[in-house]
């Protein structure tokens, strides 16, 4: 199970040193060899005549052979100093290229083999099960939103929580299995099985999951964190594989486990190959398309339901590309915040955005719904006045909305997030309420200016009691703490004639009309008398190219 050795990177020089070191032991030992035969000859001539010598009987022994002798003694006691000092430098040189082998092939942080031994173990287990009649498993498992753990409580924490799900993965690996950090927040665990029993693999997976979802405490922190898994086999095609091609399919799955929603497993299928290159182009897409202009601002009307007059809009945004055609946000969006660009698309949507409301009747404000990821930047309101700045637009004019799922990540952020924002003049509501359990402190403690109701609950108002009752809670519930509501979603005459049981709301969906570009939203309001000035408005705003239809 191990990678190849250190001693296969040394250097000519190195490797120069090391044998001329041997050489010199060679010599001494036979340095030390010679004096040791030259001891007994010489010894034999002299020992006998100094023994005589002190008993009273005859001469002493020849000088010459007596200085030979204590020279042969000296020889044998270098050599054998020498031979200690030997044995122990091979020892020593034994514990560095042991310790050198085990951080070359070992993650220094859990213990686990790391991504260059893994796979050479792996094929050494493929051949193994081979010869056997079985299978290998490549688990590929991904802690879920691991960056936010080290973003929100340091990288200490992470590693603290690294280390807890080492060993519990570790608790888990079958005796013949491996156990390996392939990265930052990715291991890997190879197992045998029988392939009559691909059971047994499934077994495996969920018992990782459980085993990893257990919280872990850090100080008197508690972290939750769950795991997405990718599953491939080594008899899933006819053609061998190895252990690279094993942990390509493998990680094709887990990234497919993450996309349907985290915390759970799937097996490799070739059909996520395409998935994944679909995917490897929105991303390359979507990062040429930010700085290119594709990505634009779209415009909802909203209503005041008491009047029937357009009171704002809101801003959705939608990508132009020259390849996708016009691509919904609910595709782009996902994409862009996890590679992390969702901070320049908003920005450069919202920045059009402000040029293009600014020509409209001050009365009309402007809503644009920001990113989770953007509420973890501390530096997000300042960013947000520059461009209200650089656009001369009326920051009362323009309105925030911040989803109610997002209030759960860091509730201290995002108080401080509003109260920036509330202190430059900008107003900021609470999107999709109603699905995300905001507690009444929250609503109460949080200085909102508006409650906007999730559509799933307009939509089936005129059938549902449940979502009626619901509606008129939060209606009531909005009154009480002095919040005006908008209800999101409003698609036909029954929902609408609903609504109106109700004072003070105002409303918007595609009963009155879909969301339209820049130009064709201004050409509206000119004709409503709604724009400061309308030619200049007009012509202000670029007109929007035909785009052919979002391919299948």
């Amino acid at each position: 199970m191990h990678a190849k050795g250190p001693s296969s990177g040394e250097t000519s020089r190195q490797r120069k040193v090391r044998l001329g070191a041997a050489e010199r032991d060679i010599v001494t030992l036979g340095i030390a060899l010679a004096a040791i035969l030259m001891f007994v000859g010489t010894g034999s001539d002299v020992l006998p005549d100094v023994i005589r010598s002190f008993n009273g009987h005859g001469h002493g022994p020849n000088q010459t052979l007596v200085t030979a002798l204590l020279l042969n003694i000296a020889l044998i006691i270098f050599g054998w100093r020498r031979y200690n000092q030997l044995t122990s430098e091979v020892s020593e040189r034994r514990k560095a290229e042991e310790q050198a082998r085990i951080l070359a092939e070992t993650d220094p942080l859990t213990g686990c083999l790391n991504r260059r031994s893994v796979a050479p173990a792996t094929d050494r287990l493929i051949a193994q099960a081979r010869q056997r009649g079985q299978a290998i498993a490549f688990v590929m498992l991904d802690l879920d939103n691991f960056k936010m753990v080290n973003d929100l409580n340091g990288h200490a924490t992470g590693d603290v929580l690294l280390r807890a799900a080492a060993e519990r993965i570790a608790a888990q690996v079958p005796a013949d299995g491996l156990l390996a950090r392939i990265g930052g927040d990715e291991f890997a665990v190879v197992a045998p099985f029988d392939p009559a029993d691909p059971a047994v693999v499934d077994r495996l997976a969920t018992r990782l999951i459980d085993a990893v979802a257990q919280a872990v405490f850090v100080n008197s922190l508690e972290i939750e964190s769950t795991v997405s898994v990718g599953l491939s086999r080594s008899d899933d095609d006819d053609a061998p594989v190895d252990a690279q091609t094993l942990m390509h399919m493998a990680d094709i799955a887990m990234y497919h486990a993450k996309k349907r929603g985290r915390n759970r497993y799937y097996w490799f299928e070739h059909s996520m190959e395409s998935e994944l290159r679909f995917r490897s182009e929105l991303e390359s897409g979507i990062r040429r398309g930010i700085p290119a202009g594709e990505f634009v601002p779209y415009y909802e009307k909203q209503i005041d339901l008491a009047t029937g007059e357009i009171v704002g809009f809101e801003m959705l945004a939608r990508w132009n590309s020259p390849s996708l055609g016009l691509v919904s946000p609910d595709l782009f969006i996902p994409v862009a915040e996890e590679i992390g660009v969702i901070a320049d698309l908003s920005e450069s949507v919202i920045r059009q955005a402000l040029l293009d409301a600014r020509h409209w009747n001050p009365k009309l404000t402007l809503s644009v719904n920001i990113s989770p990821v953007q509420l973890r930047d501390p530096w997000f309101a300042q960013k947000l006045l520059k461009l209200l700045v650089e656009a001369n637009f009326p920051p009362n004019r323009l309105e925030i909305e911040i989803t109610e799922n997002s209030l759960h990540e860091n509730i201290g952020l995002v108080r401080s997030m509003i109260t920036s924002l509330k202190n430059q003049g900008i107003r900021v509501s609470l999107d999709d309420f109603g699905t995300g359990y905001s507690s009444l402190s929250q609503l109460r403690t949080l200085p909102f200016d508006r409650i906007k109701i999730d559509r799933s609950f307009i939509t089936t108002l005129p059938d549902s009691k449940d979502s009626a009752t619901i509606v008129q809670s939060i209606v009531a519930l909005g009154e009480g703490l002095g919040l005006p509501i908008t209800a999101e979603g409003v698609e036909s005459e029954e929902v609408l004639h609903e609504l109106r049981k109700f004072s003070g709301l105002k409303a918007q969906g595609y009963l009155y009309g879909m969301p339209e570009t820049a130009r064709t939203t201004a050409e509206e309001l000119a004709q409503l008398d709604l724009l400061l000035e309308r030619a200049e408005a007009v012509a202000a705003t670029a007109p929007t190219p035909p785009i052919a239809r979002r391919q299948a």
